[in-house]
């Protein structure tokens, strides 16, 4: 899986050039990482050690969890290291395995979203048959499924990408590798690459999000016309309102990225919107989960109660 051309390393401009910002940038950046990984990590914990949260809707949550520090673990700790380093440089495979590892988590965190809405729907509207639909073996199935679909999209990405020739400039305008830069640098034709880029991921990322509105409009109208009580419609909404901001945060940022016409693209905009999805949403899943789920806050005061 390696190039042809003489490129064995990728320059990375990172986030800002201006250098007074650079000691600063990493002491945001770094306190974002370090509570995006002890948050995440708490909610792993609880959900493996609590038997209370051995349910498929906090199974799927641990999945989550895992996948918010492994991906914001991709790009974080070398964006970190290239705001203290003259040299911002990355190695060709090591750009090719970020890549890969990046499109990898982020596609099966996408799918995971989907699956957690397909999970809320059982719930909500088949609540009798729900131990049985989603029981523990069909919840294995399901995440064991998005994790090698996301591996196997990552995989074409990354081969496709290290076929390309490098022939000009090696300094890739963004903090990580992704496609669309390094398309922007390789010589030849890259029509298939842009054609996969636009397709396949188009079709993960549109097809969970068609998934999850479909959760959610048969959630409102089972809600809307089989329940008539206010009070179990309170508790039935906000048992998706934590899923639903995620939602919002994730695919917000990555239609604006990989959706949108190549045309209206800016690396400027590319480049701020990506610490969005890459940064951002990873640290807020654990205080949109914390926050507002009963059971999540139980669970934590239970083990720090437990603590010596």
């Amino acid at each position: 899986m390696l190039n042809q051309t003489s490129v064995t390393e990728f320059l990375l401009l990172g986030v800002t050039d201006i250098q007074v910002l650079q000691p600063v940038l990493f002491v945001i950046f770094l306190a974002t990482y370090i509570v995006n990984v002890a948050g995440n990590a708490a909610i792993l914990m609880v959900v493996i050690s609590d038997p209370r949260l051995h349910s498929p809707m906090y199974f799927f949550l641990g999945n989550l969890s895992c996948l918010d520090i492994c991906y914001s673990t991709v790009t974080l700790p070398k964006m970190l290291e290239n705001f203290l380093s003259i040299h911002k440089a990355i190695s060709f495979l090591g750009c090719i395995s970020q890549l890969h590892f990046f499109h990898f988590l982020g596609s099966t965190e996408v799918m995971l979203l989907a699956v957690m809405g397909f999970d809320r729907f059982v719930a909500i509207c088949k609540p009798l048959h729900y131990t049985v639909i989603m029981n523990h073996q069909v919840c294995t199935q399901m995440a064991a499924t998005v994790w090698i679909i996301g591996f196997f999209h990552a995989l074409l990405h990354s081969v496709m990408t290290s076929r390309l020739n490098f022939c000009g400039s090696n300094h890739i305008h963004h903090f990580f590798c992704d496609v669309k830069p390094l398309l922007e640098l390789a010589c030849g034709n890259t029509d298939l690459n842009e054609w996969l880029l636009h397709t396949v991921t188009e079709t993960i990322a549109m097809g969970s999000f068609f998934l999850i509105l479909l959760s959610y409009f048969y959630i409102i109208i089972y809600l809307f016309f089989k329940t008539h009580s206010c009070r179990m419609l309170r508790k039935a909404l906000s048992t998706c309102a934590s899923h639903f901001m995620l939602v919002v945060l994730l695919f917000g940022p990555v239609f604006f990225i990989y959706i949108r016409p190549a045309s209206g693209s800016s690396m400027d905009q590319d480049r701020t919107v990506a610490i969005m999805y890459s940064v951002v949403t990873p640290v807020l899943n654990p205080l949109i989960y914390t926050l507002r789920n009963k059971e999540v806050k139980g669970a934590l005061k239970r083990v720090i109660r437990r603590r010596p």
